[in-house]
Order: C-alpha cells, then sequence, then structure tokens
C-alpha cells in the first residue's frame, strides 16, 4: 500500500521532487520506493530524464489500477468513521477560490462546533481541479458553483448570491449599465478557469473572441484594486462585498433586473460511504450561511 501511494502521487504530480513533498519523504527515498516497486513487478513504470517524469504506457495503466484500489481502500476506512456518530477523523473539503476567503472562517467555525473530532482539511482550487480530485478520491466534498456536469457526485445547493457591480467611486451617482452597456466598457474579469468569469461573461452575453479592452486578473481582490484605480469595472459575488470593498476605493451596484446569480453547494461522490454524514454537514452549513448579514452572501 505504502508504494501504491507514493506511486500515486508520483503519478498525480508529474516530478519527484513535489511529489516527495506531498508524501513528506525525501525525494531520494521516493526514487528508492519506486525501484522497489519496479522491481516487485520486473517492470518500468517511470521514463526517467530531465525534471519531469512520464509514465511508460504500463505506468499508466497501473495508475488507473492503482487510484482505485487506494480509493477503494479509502472507502473501507470511510465505512468504518460512518458508523460513528458525530463524524470524526480527516475530512478533506475543497472550495473553489471566489468562496473560500469569504466563506471558510464560517465553515471552520460551523464544523469546529458540531465535530469536535473532526479534523478538517481545506483546499482552495479552480472547479476542475477539485472535480478531478473528488473523482481520484483525493478530496472528500467540495464547495462549488452548482450545477457540475459530472453526474457520478451528489449536489446539496447551499444558498444563492447575485453579482454586483463594482466601479469607481467617481461613478457612484452614475445609471447603472446594463448587460448590453457593459459588453461596451473595459471589463477586469478573473484569468481562465475559473467558474465565475465563464458565469460573468454568460451575463454580459460575451464569447470567444474577447474584446481587446477585456482584463484578467487572479484574483477578485486584484480586480477590486483595479477597478478602485480607475482601471475598469468588474462583477463580483454579494459575499465578497465586506471584504473587498473596505480598502478600495469603489462604488457598489445592484445591477437591473434579471441580476445575475449563481447558487453555491456541496458535491461530494455518491458511492462515498460518508455520504449521510457529508449531507448533515452540508445542512449545517446551509443553515449557518441563512443566518450571516444579507450583505455578507
Amino acid at each position: 500500500m505504502r508504494h501504491l501511494r507514493y506511486f500515486e502521487a508520483l503519478a498525480q504530480h508529474g516530478h519527484f521532487g513535489r511529489a516527495a513533498k506531498a508524501c513528506a519523504i525525501s525525494q531520494p527515498a521516493l526514487s528508492l520506493q519506486m525501484k522497489e516497486l519496479e522491481d516487485l513487478l520486473g517492470a518500468p513504470l517511470i521514463e526517467r530524464g530531465g525534471r519531469q517524469i512520464r509514465l511508460t504506457s504500463l505506468g499508466e495503466a497501473f495508475a488507473l489500477r492503482a487510484r482505485a484500489i487506494l480509493r477503494g481502500v479509502d472507502e473501507l476506512g470511510d465505512l468504518a468513521r460512518a458508523s460513528f456518530s458525530p463524524l470524526t477523523g480527516l475530512l478533506r473539503v475543497g472550495v473553489i477560490p471566489t468562496v473560500a476567503p469569504y466563506m471558510l472562517p464560517l465553515v471552520l467555525r460551523t464544523l469546529a462546533t458540531h465535530f469536535p473530532g473532526l479534523d478538517l482539511r481545506p483546499r482552495e482550487a479552480v472547479t476542475q481541479k477539485l472535480t478531478d480530485d473528488l473523482i481520484a478520491g483525493r478530496l472528500d466534498a467540495a464547495i462549488v458553483a452548482l450545477p457540475v456536469p459530472e453526474r457520478s457526485f451528489f449536489e446539496q445547493p447551499l444558498f444563492t448570491e447575485e453579482f454586483v457591480l463594482v466601479r469607481p467611486l467617481r461613478d457612484a451617482d452614475r445609471p447603472v449599465p446594463t448587460a448590453e452597456s457593459l459588453r461596451r466598457m473595459r471589463l477586469l474579469l478573473l484569468e481562465e478557469g475559473h467558474c465565475f468569469r465563464d458565469q460573468a461573461l454568460a451575463f454580459c452575453n460575451m464569447s470567444a473572441p474577447l474584446p481587446r479592452d477585456i482584463v484578467e486578473g487572479s484574483a477578485l481582490s486584484t480586480l477590486v484594486q483595479m477597478v478602485g484605480a480607475g482601471i475598469g469595472v468588474t462583477l463580483i459575488p454579494q459575499m465578497a462585498i465586506p471584504v473587498e470593498t473596505r480598502s478600495a476605493q469603489v462604488a457598489i451596484a445592484r445591477l437591473p433586473h434579471p441580476r445575475p446569480a449563481r447558487t453555491i453547494g456541496m458535491i461530494w461522490r455518491r458511492t462515498n460511504p460518508l455520504s449521510d454524514q457529508l449531507a448533515h454537514v452540508a445542512g449545517l452549513l446551509q443553515s449557518a450561511n441563512a443566518r450571516r448579514p444579507e450583505d455578507a452572501g
């Protein structure tokens, strides 16, 4: 099992250094473990050379089987945990970047109160990465924008929130632009890979190729600060207002109806033995969020 876990990490990261760090062992120790595994099998799994590694054809097939075995072993542990109440032990939860900074404190407080024996390990990443990790068994659940296309996930909505327009403070008294007007303005967007970017583009009815004056940023905080500097306008989710606007010279405006919105929910594998407990967790988060002030989401 140790060999399989180390090999799965190497297959995931494609790099001895990063895989060794993920496994909390030294790089020479990981290399030795992989050599032992190849000796046991009597065939090479890895093409060595350069900074990156590649899997052989056998290695590719072996990686798929190894992930399935490890996922099955982890689910045996989850099956045992499912018999305990309240939920205890390790819980790996992914959160998308446009939710994590604003909702994680609530998640941590809520779960610490109801599950004192729970070891919560949050991970921030874009939706595609989170769903890949869920499928591979590297996460137990994720908080994302719904819906997701993967049919093997159970989805439980937590709340729905609107998007708001952020514009320079000098424009606070101007009429609120329509979606049509926004297409003619310099719009600041998150980089590709963020689902919030796609939702903003959908509201503005924009599709590729995008206008040349679109400006991209890596985080909502970056976009809001650029708006404060007079570079353009942007959209942010309602829950981000208190955090992102407190240190920026910007004005917030509610968009005309029909206002853009998103539904945030928790997803997990339908086959997860902890499914009932995860549904309970989602219900607690749903109730806790409903008690938050309206302007915080």
